[in-house]
C-alpha cells in the first residue's frame, strides 16, 4: 500500500455549470473501521450528475463526482464484517448511498434485512459523488455495507450502471408490485414512461425478464431507436413488449389495444396496466401514464422536478389508484439485482470514454446520447 501522500487522478467539478478539471489529488488514507479501499474500473454518469453539476442541489464544492461506480477492493478496514465476504482483489459494485450512515437511528436499527446497524435511507448519511467524492477518480474510500460483489461474468462496465440506474427501476418495479424473483411478474402488465432512457432501458429487460408484459413509452427518434434495439435483442421475449410513441399515439387507444375494450363502460376500470413507473421530469408523462393504469393500480414516481407534478386527487379516490416513489433501493435488493442482471443477462446499452474524455461524455449527454455513459478506467 502507497503512502497518503501519493497522488492520483480526479476529474473534480470546481464550479457549477464549469467542466471537470482534471488533476492531480492525494490518493486516500488507510481504510479505518467498517471502510474498505477501492480502486475504481468504471463510473457511469447519471442524470443526476448534470443536476448536481449546473447548481440545483444543495452539497458544496469541490467535489468528485459519480455515484454509481464498479471497482476492485484493495485494501480492508480492521472492523469489516467476515459475513459480508469482502477481501482484497473482490470485485464490487458500488453504489452513492449510505456513507457515510449513523448507525443509531430508527433507519439504521430497523434497516430491513441489511448489515447490523447501516440504514440506506439514514437522513445523517452522505452520498458518494454528492456530499463526499465518488467515482471519477482512481481510488476510493467506501463502507463495506454498501458495496456488492460483482458477479461471475459482469465486467466493471456492465456493472456501474446498474448501482444507480439498476438498482433504482428494480426497487420501482417492486414497488409496482411485481416480485422480485423469477417469474414474479407473470400476468402483470407494466408501463414504463421514458423506458427509452438510461433507467428505463434497464427497467424493460428486468421487468420482461421477470414474466411482466411491458408497454414502453418514450418519444424522440433516439429513443425509440434505443427501445427497438432492446426488443430486438430480448429474442422471442420481445413480444412482450409494446413500444409506444407518446406523441402520436393517445394513452386511451394504447390502453385499449394492449389490455382490451371493456365491454360496457362501466368495466372500464377493469381493463389497463398494473403498474406504471414515471422517469421523465414530465408532467404529460405523468398524466398519460395514469391513464394506462386499472383501478387499484399503483403508479411509482422515480423523477422529482424541482416545480413538482400536479395531482388529480379523483384519481386516487374513485379508482383507487395509489401513488408512490422511490429512491435507490436496500444493500439486500442491490445484491440481488445484480445477480438477477448477471444470470439473466439484463445490460446497459453503453457507450465509454477514458477518464480524461469525461468533459467530452458531458457534451454527449446533453446532446442526447442513448443509453448510458460510463468512465472505462483501462481506456
Amino acid at each position: 500500500m502507497a503512502s497518503q501522500s501519493s497522488t492520483m487522478r480526479a476529474q473534480v467539478l470546481e464550479k457549477f455549470n464549469t467542466p471537470y478539471v482534471l488533476k492531480s489529488i492525494p490518493r486516500p488514507p488507510n481504510p479505518t473501521g467498517k471502510d474498505i479501499l477501492v480502486q475504481v474500473q468504471a463510473a457511469s454518469y447519471c442524470h443526476t450528475d448534470a443536476v448536481f453539476a449546473s447548481g440545483a442541489m444543495w452539497q458544496d464544492l469541490p467535489r468528485v463526482g459519480s455515484h454509481e461506480f464498479a471497482s476492485v477492493i484493495v485494501e480492508v478496514g480492521p472492523d469489516v464484517s467476515p459475513s459480508l465476504k469482502l477481501e482484497v482483489g473482490t470485485p464490487v459494485g458500488i453504489p452513492s448511498r449510505a456513507f457515510p450512515s449513523c448507525g443509531v437511528c430508527d433507519e439504521c436499527g430497523n434497516n430491513d434485512g441489511d448489515p447490523e446497524s447501516y440504514g440506506v435511507y439514514c437522513t445523517k448519511a452522505g452520498n458518494l459523488g454528492l456530499s463526499r467524492d465518488g467515482g471519477f477518480q482512481e481510488y476510493c474510500i467506501v463502507d463495506s455495507r454498501q458495496v456488492a460483489p460483482i458477479p461471475h461474468g459482469m465486467t466493471a462496465v456492465d456493472t456501474a450502471p446498474l448501482m444507480c440506474a439498476g438498482l433504482t427501476i428494480w426497487n420501482a418495479l417492486g414497488q409496482a408490485k411485481v416480485k422480485l424473483e423469477a417469474g414474479g411478474g407473470q400476468g402483470l402488465r407494466i408501463a414504463i414512461s421514458g423506458a427509452g432512457g438510461g433507467l428505463g432501458h434497464l427497467g424493460v429487460q428486468f421487468a420482461v425478464k421477470l414474466g411482466c408484459d411491458v408497454i414502453a413509452i418514450d418519444t424522440g427518434e433516439k429513443a425509440l431507436y434505443l427501445l427497438k434495439e432492446i426488443v430486438r435483442d430480448l429474442g422471442p421475449l420481445g413480444s412482450k413488449v409494446t413500444i409506444v410513441d407518446a406523441k402520436s399515439q393517445a394513452a386511451e387507444d394504447v390502453r385499449w389495444a394492449v389490455c382490451g375494450k371493456p365491454e360496457e363502460p362501466a368495466l372500464e376500470g377493469e381493463k389497463g396496466v398494473n403498474g406504471v413507473l414515471i422517469l421523465p421530469e414530465s408532467q404529460q408523462a405523468l398524466e398519460y401514464g395514469v391513464k394506462l393504469l386499472r383501478n387499484h393500480g399503483t403508479c411509482v414516481m422515480v423523477s422529482f422536478p424541482k416545480e413538482g407534478f400536479h395531482i388529480q386527487p379523483r384519481d386516487l379516490v374513485f379508482r383507487h389508484i395509489s401513488m408512490v416513489g422511490v429512491l435507490v433501493g436496500r444493500n439486500r435488493q442491490l445484491r440481488a439485482m445484480l445477480n438477477f442482471a448477471a444470470q439473466e443477462g439484463v445490460r446497459a446499452k453503453t457507450t465509454t470514454y477514458s477518464l480524461e474524455q469525461l468533459n467530452e461524455l458531458v457534451d454527449d449527454y446533453h446532446k442526447g446520447a442513448s443509453g448510458k455513459l460510463v468512465v472505462d478506467m483501462s481506456k
